[in-house]
């Protein structure tokens, strides 16, 4: 039977299962100091990029069919036409034959077409930058998506003045909803009359000189605002050559589902063509001098969706980015000092052949080749007398 020890801490702690090189195996060179560096810089690059690419968010574009027939569409107007208020009147009216300014009105409002410094600065500003949106937005419109910047520029500075003579415009603005099907939002002179099929604008006294359809588009678009949502018309004016002039805008308005990362919302974008022309009954110019806008509904809509990668997945493509970095640079450093060690050697034999008839270097033997640190037990001297103490068990 085995008795119990006392086991000596010491012992334990010298016990190594796996035993380090030893520093004189190690071989440190310049070329593999280098390569470290390299790959420390290399990774750090990589792992702030790796960071910055998950912090940032990407956008998906998607078409889906629209299958909500149901819902309304809103229309947000505000139209300057330089005419008093009394000569013009403004309807909707869809492709159901519904006259939907019966159930939604927009107001009227006497105004002055020349603007004021201020407002005329304004509305450049504006005209300018709805210009360079819509040039540049394929560039720029993942960043106007995560700008979450709704209203890109303010509102129509405030009249600091009023001039002297009556008012020869007027402002029709307000929010009209209309069933999503094809309309035509039209401002022409006269009041509007419904009839049972339809319905008749009256314009009675009024000669082709009281005719002027001039106007400035201050805002005109689809849904409520959001982030990322360009509107053409906004910004746009016209000035009419001719009294009897005919503007037409023919609109196709998208419906547009967003989900971001914080929030849901449901907007609408639209493209435009516009056409002018004299209405001239004598050359075959056969139509109603106003302002038309025939808008249609798409069949798709488009579903942007903002993106971003879970944290398990940026762990995981840390760990490969460094990882892999970290195996490369060794195996290009072990292929470019083998390159190096074979170069090495062909020029350092050159170069012992061509010294093989000069002063010869003695040779030690095998046999007296010594080890750093290490003790011949053949040179050690016997000591002269051994004490052996026995004690007893």
């Amino acid at each position: 039977m085995l008795r119990r020890r006392h086991v000596n801490v010491k012992t334990v702690k010298e016990l190594d299962a796996f035993p380090k090189v030893p520093e004189l195996y190690v071989d440190k060179t310049a070329m593999g100091g280098t390569f470290s560096i390299f790959t420390i810089f290399i990774i750090a690059y990589l792992v702030i990029a790796e960071t910055s690419y998950y912090l940032d968010s990407r956008l998906q574009f998607k078409f889906e069919p629209d299958t909500e027939i149901d819902a309304k569409l809103q229309i947000n107007i505000d139209i300057t036409v330089a005419m008093p208020c009394g000569r013009i009147g403004a309807d909707v009216l869809d492709s159901t034959n519904q006259n939907m300014l019966s159930y939604d009105s927009l107001e009227e409002e006497d105004t002055w077409w020349e603007l004021t410094p201020e407002q005329r600065a304004h509305f450049e500003a504006l005209k300018h930058m709805n210009s360079y949106l819509r040039e540049e937005y394929h560039a720029i419109h993942e960043l106007l998506w995560k700008s979450n910047q709704v209203i890109l520029y303010s509102e129509m500075p405030m009249r600091s003045y009023k001039p002297d003579y009556a008012p020869n415009a007027c402002r029709v603005h307000g929010s009209v909803n209309v069933n999503k099907v094809a309309g035509n939002f039209h401002i022409t002179a006269g009041k509007s009359l419904s009839l049972p099929r339809g319905h008749i604008h009256i314009s009675a006294f009024m000669t082709d000189q009281d005719y002027n359809f001039t106007h400035r588009i201050n805002r005109f678009s689809f849904g409520g605002p959001s982030p990322g949502i360009v509107h053409p018309l906004e910004g746009d004016e016209k000035v009419a050559d001719n009294n009897m002039m005919l503007y037409q805008y023919f609109v196709e308005v998208v419906p547009t589902d967003i989900r971001t990362l914080l929030s849901t919302s449901k907007t609408y974008q639209y493209s435009v063509k516009d056409h002018q022309r004299p209405i001239d009954h004598h050359k075959g110019s056969h139509g109603i001098p106003g302002i038309f806008f025939k808008y249609d509904m798409s069949a798709l809509k488009i579903k942007v969706t903002q993106e971003r990668d879970t944290i398990f997945q940026f762990l995981v493509k840390l760990c490969a980015t460094v990882g892999g970095i970290f195996v490369t640079s060794g195996l290009v450093k072990n292929i470019v000092q083998s390159f190096w060690y074979i170069v090495c050697c062909k020029f350092l034999n050159s170069e012992k052949k061509a010294d093989q008839h000069g002063p010869s270097v003695p040779l030690h033997s095998t046999s007296d080749y010594r080890a750093p640190d290490t003790i011949n037990l053949f040179d050690v001297a016997a000591p002269q007398s051994i004490d052996i103490m026995l004690k007893p068990q």
